[in-house]
């Protein structure tokens, strides 16, 4: 991505809406099999600046940072995280079978990943017998904007695309699921609005918001969560899948 948005990035993750929304959605797929204290060992393949490492992921066990950027990497060292690698999520520089859970934000999509088939094998391959990764992509490649063009977003994915990919590596797919469904109208709306501006602007989403605004609109993103985690939403601005390794 565009090396200012790891500092709009690291500035907001903590307090923004959408982390905050997507991570009571991403909590609920995981409490399907794992209980806050489980002492997992985790691996963040494509941890970012570590805002979901160093603060909710940690509480369900012991959490491995990897990202291929040293800018990223010294976000997160400010957020005193230690278990950092600097390496590509496609060539994971770990042993098979060591982790129990493999957890990927957003990282797939990127124009740096190649191949993200790779990707999804080398998360397969760290996993142990049981484990299980968790994959969360931006979704529909019709809804491309400023946004992508600021991180430099190769594709968006639909559900089925998604399940495809985690299937093809052998992975169980127990949840497929889009999320950020009940804002969806607004987001196709400021995605309409860029298409009819004359300026082309590389631009991210990720922008402070106001306190009473940004707690109203995670509050309705959070709704999502049980919805998610059990029966599935029909559409969303992201895809969230879960895929277990067969023992």
């Amino acid at each position: 991505m565009e090396e200012r948005e790891y500092d709009a990035l690291f500035e907001n993750e903590l307090h923004h809406w959408w982390f905050g929304g997507m991570e009571a959605i991403t909590r609920r797929l995981l409490e399907r099999s794992y209980a806050s204290g489980a002492g997992l060992r985790i691996l963040d393949a494509g941890c970012g600046t570590g805002g979901a490492m160093t603060t909710w992921l940690g509480e369900y066990g012991t959490v491995t940072g990897c990202d291929l950027s040293g800018t990223a990497l010294g976000y997160c060292r400010q957020r005193q995280a230690e278990q950092l690698t600097q390496a590509a999520v496609a060539q994971l520089p770990f042993a098979a079978g060591v982790f129990d859970l493999v957890t990927s934000f957003d990282v797939l999509y990127h124009q740096a990943v190649e191949d993200e088939k790779q990707v999804v094998h080398e998360m397969e391959r760290v996993l142990v017998p049981g484990g299980r990764a968790l994959v969360r992509v931006p979704a529909y490649d019709w809804m491309r904007g400023w946004h992508d063009r600021a991180v430099h977003t190769r594709r968006r994915y639909t559900k089925e695309e998604v399940r495809r990919l985690l299937e093809g590596t052998g992975l169980v797919v127990e949840v497929v699921t889009y999320a950020n469904t009940l804002l969806f109208p607004l987001a196709l709306a400021k995605r309409l609005m860029e298409r009819l501006r004359s300026e082309t602007r590389q631009e991210s989403d990720i922008r402070r918001t106001g306190g009473t605004v940004n707690s109203i609109l995670r509050w309705i993103l959070s709704l999502e969560a049980p919805l998610a985690a059990s029966r599935g939403l029909p559409w969303g601005l992201s895809v969230v899948a879960v895929g277990m390794k067969a023992g």
